[in-house]
């Protein structure tokens, strides 16, 4: 599968993914996911790529929780009693397993969520950004030059909107003009 997507044959790619997702391997069923999420090799189907991203995501694997949990808050809020509190579970697996972008999701999430939880998200962030993440690098400096989560420092916000802005973002490179 990986192979046929590769050089370019997205149907068959998506073909052999399908054929070993349908045994239970949880790669496959993750890639199978990505396929219908993008319409790569076959139809853009969302419900789908949620059915295939569970599957991968109960049999542990990280990248799947992350997708999985994020569709569950932005699709089905308010279908299941329980799917805030599912989603944020399998987000913070994928925290924990080390998954960058569930981290920069869930330090974004807590900080602006309902009910805001500073401290919480601020953890997060630090760890997307001590993982390379240079939006979350920012978001610390935010939180920094706020007082959200932590003291209010300027001198430490400067330090983190440089290391962002040297990352590649756009906004700490905006906020620095300012």
């Amino acid at each position: 599968g990986i192979e046929s997507m590769r050089a370019g044959h997205c149907r068959m790619g998506y073909t052999c993914f399908k054929l070993a997702a349908d045994r239970g391997y949880s790669k496959a069923q993750f890639n199978v996911g990505l396929c219908y999420e993008h319409g790569r090799g076959t139809e853009k189907d969302l419900q789908k790529a949620a059915f295939y991203y569970c599957h991968a995501a109960s049999s542990c694997h990280a990248m799947a929780q992350y997708r999985y949990g994020r569709y569950l808050l932005q699709h089905s809020p308010g279908q299941h009693w329980d799917s805030p509190q599912r989603a944020l579970a399998l987000l913070e697996k994928a925290a924990v397993a080390g998954i960058t972008e569930a981290q920069a999701y869930l330090g974004v999430f807590y900080m602006r969520g309902l009910q805001p939880q500073e401290k919480r998200g601020l953890k997060y962030l630090l760890q997307a950004a001590n993982s390379g993440d240079a939006q979350s690098r920012y978001h610390v400096g935010v939180c920094y030059e706020q007082g959200l989560g932590v003291q209010q420092d300027v001198a430490e916000a400067l330090r983190h909107y440089q290391e962002a802005a040297a990352g590649g973002s756009r906004h700490a490179r905006d906020r620095l003009r300012l």
